[in-house]
């Protein structure tokens, strides 16, 4: 069953894009196609809140545009999963992120999961996205590796033996049965990590992908999509519109 997605690197910055697509197309069902982008203007990373405010209107201008472009899913390729719900709201296609992914992943794999992340920083915005997605209790713990996005890759010895450090103690002092890696960048540990552990650990850019490709197969084999009654209600097209909201935002509806 053909599938064609789109990755959708929300930063302004190229460096991830091969990277992550060659690291994909090693994994991904043989029928899917995939394309990987980034933005041409925008912060290289989000690790603060406001550089993910900056971001949002090309999240969504890309999605919208994957829709008219035949794409049958997206994927915003940040663990903070920024505006997916806002996505859902605006297109048809299937619409996935790292978090929710990994979670309902880890949640059939084991009792409860660790996030691996790479600042302090980051854990409470994380932690409201447990929170929203219903998940605390099965929530064992966050651990911090103290780096940042743009060094998991430039020093992979180092980020290795970090995330190995830190997911021992997850697993052995929080209770932890599954690993989540909380940030995109830190794709490729994933098999050395289960090896040297013995639990399962899931790769934060594997599982969204994964995901998607099981979320267009559902709706291709029985129709089912995400809901229209309350949260994802579309905006009346008569509005957008009326407002000029296309002309003024450069959004293509």
């Amino acid at each position: 069953m053909s599938k064609k997605i789109l990755w959708i690197n929300p930063v302004g910055t190229d460096l991830f894009d091969r990277p992550i697509k060659d690291y994909l197309n090693e994994v991904k069902n043989s029928d899917t196609y995939l394309e990987v982008i980034s933005f041409k203007r925008g912060p290289h990373h989000l690790e603060y809140q406001f550089y993910e405010s900056l971001v949002g209107l090309d999240i969504l201008r890309s999605i919208k545009l994957a829709e008219k472009d035949g794409y049958d899913a997206a994927v915003i390729g940040c663990f903070y999963d920024p505006f997916l719900s806002e996505a859902r709201e605006i297109s048809n296609i299937v619409v996935t992120a790292p978090a929710e992914s990994s979670f309902a992943i880890a949640i059939s794999l084991g009792h409860k999961f660790s996030i691996l992340v790479g600042r302090r920083k980051w854990i409470p915005q994380m932690e409201e996205n447990v929170i929203k997605y219903g998940l605390k209790e099965r929530l064992a713990s966050f651990r911090s590796i103290d780096m940042g996005v743009l060094e998991f890759q430039k020093r992979k010895e180092e980020t290795e033996k970090r995330l190995i450090t830190e997911a021992k103690k997850a697993i052995e002092e929080d209770g932890a049965e599954v690993i989540i890696l909380g940030c995109t960048a830190e794709f490729g540990f994933y098999k050395k990590m289960e090896e040297k552990l013995g639990v399962p650990v899931i790769d934060a850019t594997i599982a969204p992908l994964k995901y998607a490709e099981f979320l267009v197969e559902l709706k291709k084999i029985s129709g089912i999509s995400h809901s229209r009654k309350g949260k994802y209600e579309m905006p009346p097209t008569e509005e957008i519109k009326n407002w000029n909201i296309e002309e003024h935002y450069q959004f293509k509806w």
